[in-house]
């Protein structure tokens, strides 16, 4: 398949969900969003729950470019505000938060894929910052990053809650530094 079309498909996936909710996602309204036939569609994905996954990891609409400010502090900093613009801004937030409750009611869409591609984007942060001496090499990426974005998704999404301006550096310092 073409990457144009792909990427129409994917992006036709995600504002449908945002929109519509898992529950409202169909193929055919894909395929008419993207102005694709649904045979095609199913020929390169078996289920919506296979689209919704690659959509998740391929679409431009959830691209973020990973930091490098020079320090892990700061990289961390530029990182949460990243993901957190992701999770309270249009689309983002509608499709985030849908994407969550649709992962959570329907294990074949498998996050896992999702997340396992954000830590590999996210893992040469943490090299950057081991070769520089900032990080031991035990360290966790994967710890970190779930520390800081679960604060973002408790504030932001459950909490309904603001990330203020000074959240990210507070959300990095607390988990760099500790909380005493």
């Amino acid at each position: 398949m073409a990457p144009r079309k792909q990427r129409e498909i994917f992006a036709a996936t995600l504002r449908l969900l945002a929109g519509k909710g898992y529950d409202g996602l169909t193929v055919e309204g894909v395929a008419e969003a993207s102005g694709v036939n649904k045979t095609t569609i199913y020929r390169w994905w078996p289920s919506k729950a296979a689209l919704l996954a690659a959509a998740l990891v391929e679409a431009d609409m959830l691209d973020f470019d990973v930091p490098d400010t020079g320090s892990l502090r700061g990289d961390l900093v530029a990182l949460v505000e990243a993901l957190g613009a992701l999770l309270t801004e249009p689309p983002g937030k509608d499709v985030a938060v849908a994407a969550l409750g649709a992962a959570v009611h329907h294990p074949e869409i498998d996050a896992r894929r999702f997340f396992a591609d954000r830590l590999a984007r996210e893992r040469v942060v943490f090299e950057r910052a081991v070769r520089r001496g900032e990080l031991p090499e035990t360290a966790d990426p994967m710890l970190v990053m779930d520390l800081l974005a679960g604060a973002m998704w408790v504030r932001a999404v459950f909490r309904g809650l603001p990330l203020g301006a000074d959240f990210a550096a507070e959300a990095v310092a607390a988990v760099l530094d500790g909380v005493s």
